[in-house]
């Protein structure tokens, strides 16, 4: 390999310089300065009220910064709309799901599906844009949702209705995707199956997680970022996390404290 190619290949998928948003008074998000390499999962935690999610609104444009600069496989997406940033790779799933409800399975992922690909024609038929059609069917067998193709998603599980998300945020065919707690009010069954599928969709598209579920991050995670009080606490591997005293003490907890339940050592 080259050097340049070695170069291009070391490249962050994102860069986020000196990114900070204020509400008023309060700072949202505080200079924070991140790389996020290539290939590696990366999860973003820290209590209720720390900036995890409005870091997201600000990557994917749904918010303005006030300072800084994100840049998204090397080039600039700072100012850019949402529906550009998402027209370049970068796809999001929310921290309240966010589905049409009435329309199945299969008609939320042809929707998503076919955006990608630019304006429908009103007077062609859903099953001749084949290659949307298609690329349903992927997602479907992909995230073992086609048993639920026909079904409303408004009649769907928890946990059903958090994969058909994913599922419509992977059919735009991403580079980056970005999940806002996608665990979040899942039974244990659920969760086991939908850390599966966010494993598998790692080792093909690059990985943002934010996650209030220690036992999930620490163990998907190949990177974790803690947040608090809108800036960076600290950053490294799960181990180097959970050896920080810092933030032991500040999010995770002490392990002889009655509300600390992760165990690091068996990540």
């Amino acid at each position: 390999m080259s050097p340049s190619s070695a170069g291009r290949a070391a490249e962050p998928i994102l860069r986020i310089e000196g990114l900070t948003k204020r509400f008023g008074g309060l700072t949202a998000v505080d200079r924070v300065t991140l790389a996020f390499a290539p290939r590696r999962l990366h999860a973003i935690i820290g209590p209720n009220g720390a900036g995890k999610t409005t870091l997201f609104n600000l990557i994917s444009g749904f918010l303005p910064s006030d300072e800084g600069r994100v840049f998204f496989a090397g080039q600039e997406i700072s100012r850019l709309r949402p529906h550009r940033i998402s027209r370049l790779g970068i796809s999001r799933t929310l921290q309240v799901k966010s589905v049409f409800q009435q329309l199945t399975v299969s008609e939320n992922l042809w929707i998503t599906a076919q955006a990608k690909r630019g304006v429908m024609n009103p007077f062609r038929s859903t099953s001749s844009y084949r290659d949307t059609c298609e690329k349903v069917e992927r997602v479907l067998e992909q995230l073992e949702l086609t048993r639920l193709a026909d079904r409303q998603a408004g009649t769907l599980s928890y946990g059903d209705v958090a994969l058909l998300e994913i599922g419509m945020a992977i059919a735009a065919d991403p580079r980056l995707l970005l999940l806002d707690e996608p665990i979040c009010g899942m039974s244990p069954a659920e969760t086991e199956r939908t850390v599966v599928k966010i494993r598998e969709l790692a080792q093909t598209i690059d990985i943002v997680i934010i996650e209030h579920d220690m036992e999930v991050v620490f163990e998907i995670a190949d990177d974790i970022t803690v947040m608090a009080q809108g800036a960076i606490l600290a950053s490294g591997s799960p181990k180097e996390i959970a050896a920080n005293e810092e933030v032991r003490e500040a999010y995770l907890g002490r392990p002889e404290d009655e509300d600390y339940t992760e165990e690091p050592a068996r990540a």
